[in-house]
């Protein structure tokens, strides 16, 4: 066959077939996506005294920005379907075989906060570079999900930092909890020889004798260089975020050992474990880890307990043998907050004052000292991570209690409320009140700041009047000290000081994490315990920042609140304790 008889029978060589255009992606709604998520993910972090909102939307924005990606690769993208359902499907098995193969403690804020994003980010970039090239697109995609997904893989999570961030570790590493309780030594179980005659205890609760952060009679050297603090001794020690309370030559605290919460006793000289006090409960939650919350309260020689599963218990400081219990959670018929119970036993005449948060009339529980029965219930909030305080107010005396409802000052002897401040919080109360005179400091969270009120009483009738409102300071979960007329805490992780007449900021300027603070008042001086486990002296001055001092005292994430007595400091945190000797200025 010849030439001609190709085209007789319609084959013309001068026709050509044409190529089919390449289809690219539409990529630059990717693009948007992963720009808004970048930034809701960080500009609240950014953002002094961020709102409420704007923090919900830093926690869930860029989830959900990074899972809108799905929506564009379905049906805005521009790929083909046979494209479209390998990339989801694919991207489906990735994400399941991620979650199944994650560490426990990466399944809940690190989801939000970076697993997701990054790996919706990982699979949408490549799709986006390689847009021309149809072939290969879809699986550098799920390549990049892959490696965007799987990655998370090699990590923990140890819970987040005060701004929220994350604190990773490598998978393979030991916890320290893990180590703890392999290297971990008996107790000497030996009774403790405390002296019933001895009223004179420093510090037989959270934050001292009146709960203010206050410490009388001592007097500290400012040159660390040349005289510095000397290590007494320092050990490892059970997850939890209580302080300690000191009695003659002990230490008391709270800690998780495995699936047991601990009451523990300690040699203040040596750190060594006196006697320990069991109870079957583990309380964990990704934000603040494992462990209790609440420090124990020392009382003619017997030692009350609040456990985050809601477990109070009265105990024999010499022995830990235990005098009476009660389940919180099952006298308030409520389940565990959000973050712990965290209300530190409080003993006024004779009764232990715990805050429950139970609906009706079982937000705050009184029990007898000495059989841990009911003595009054009231209602209160029905949460707080604040404890129950003692103040004298035009010389009546009560209980103070924060809750997100607004603050509450109760009747010893009934429960009954003598006067309510409401101020209604979304969020939480974390700070101790703070008592000056007739005037009275209560603080909310997250960006809402601090508010003065005014006490009097006329003809009988109490008369609570608000005298300014302030985000000058902001406290958190970080307490406040006031000294001459200034408060002194911190705004947000930055420290700062506010004036107690105005609530205007004097100066912000100490990053100290979300530390604690105690004031040394007969010399005017702050020892501030930062985050980063570093105890730092400072002058209370009202003009700037006066740091003086400062020294590595422990390590890891410290939330607890430090204690002294006489020259001596101790401190811990979710991981090891410490004591150390202060240099103090010896009297002539």
């Amino acid at each position: 066959m010849n030439a001609d008889s190709y085209t007789s029978v319609g084959f013309d060589r001068s026709e050509t077939v044409s190529p089919q255009p390449i289809r690219s992606l539409r990529g630059w709604p990717a693009v948007v996506l992963i720009v808004m998520a970048a930034l809701v993910r960080f500009v609240p972090v950014w953002v002094e005294g961020a709102s409420l909102p704007l923090l919900m939307l830093g926690f869930m924005g860029p989830a959900v920005l990074s899972l809108a990606l799905a929506v564009w690769w379905l049906f805005f993208s521009g790929a083909s379907w046979r494209e479209k359902g390998i990339g989801i499907g694919g991207l489906a098995g990735i994400v399941a075989l991620s979650s199944l193969t994650l560490d426990p403690s990466m399944r809940g804020i690190s989801m939000f906060f970076w697993i997701i994003p990054v790996g919706m980010a990982a699979f949408a970039i490549p799709l986006v570079v390689a847009s021309h090239y149809p072939r290969v697109r879809v699986w550098l995609g799920l390549a990049g999900a892959l490696l965007g997904f799987g990655v998370w893989n090699a990590f923990r999570s140890d819970g987040v930092t005060g701004e929220f961030a994350v604190e990773f570790r490598p998978r393979w590493s030991v916890p320290a909890e893990t180590d703890y309780l392999e290297s971990r030594g008996e107790a000497s179980n030996s009774p403790v020889a405390l002296d019933p005659s001895n009223s004179n205890i420093p510090w037989p609760e959270f934050r001292g004798p009146n709960r203010d952060g206050s410490v009388s009679g001592v007097s500290l050297l400012e040159d660390w260089e040349r005289n510095p603090p000397e290590l007494v001794w320092k050990r490892a020690i059970g997850p939890g975020w209580s302080s300690f309370a000191v009695a003659e030559n002990h230490l008391f605290t709270q800690e998780q050992v495995g699936d047991q919460e601990a009451v523990v006793c300690l040699n203040a000289e040596t750190g060594d474990t006196v006697w320990t006090y069991s109870t079957p409960g583990r309380f964990a939650e990704e934000m603040g880890g494992v462990g209790p919350r609440a420090t124990p309260t020392y009382h003619a020689q017997r030692i009350y307990a609040l456990g985050a599963d809601g477990m109070v218990v009265c105990l024999n400081a010499s022995d830990g043998k235990e005098v009476w219990k009660r389940e919180l959670m099952q006298d308030a018929s409520r389940k565990q907050p959000p973050w712990g119970f965290s209300s530190s036993p409080l003993i006024v005449n004779d009764i232990v004052v715990v805050h429950a948060g139970g609906s009706g009339d079982k937000g705050v529980f009184a029990y007898s000292q000495s059989d841990g029965s009911i003595r009054w219930q009231v209602a209160s909030g029905d949460h707080s991570y604040s404890s129950p305080q003692k103040a004298t107010f035009d010389g009546t005396a009560g209980i103070l209690m924060a809750t997100n409802e607004g603050l509450q000052f109760l009747d010893p002897t009934s429960g009954a409320t003598i006067w309510n401040h409401e101020w209604k919080i979304d969020t939480y109360r974390a700070v101790q009140t703070v008592v000056d005179g007739n005037a009275v400091f209560v603080a909310a969270s997250l960006g809402n700041g601090i508010r003065r009120l005014n006490v009097s009483r006329e003809e009988g009738t109490w008369k609570i009047e608000p005298q300014w409102t302030s985000r000058d300071l902001k406290p958190d979960f970080n307490d406040m000290v006031a000294y001459q007329g200034t408060l002194y805490g911190f705004d947000a992780t930055i420290f700062g000081a506010v004036s107690m007449d105005t609530g205007k900021r004097l100066w912000k300027k100490g990053r100290y994490g979300a530390g604690q603070v105690l004031l040394l008042a007969d010399t005017g001086h702050l020892l501030v315990a930062a985050e980063s486990g570093e105890l730092v002296l400072l002058k209370a001055s009202r003009e700037k920042l006066e740091e003086v001092a400062r020294i590595p005292a422990i390590d890891s994430k410290t939330w607890n609140h430090p204690v002294v007595v006489g020259d001596r400091v101790y401190v811990r945190n979710s991981q090891q304790a410490a004591c150390y000797k202060l240099p103090v200025a010896t009297d002539p």
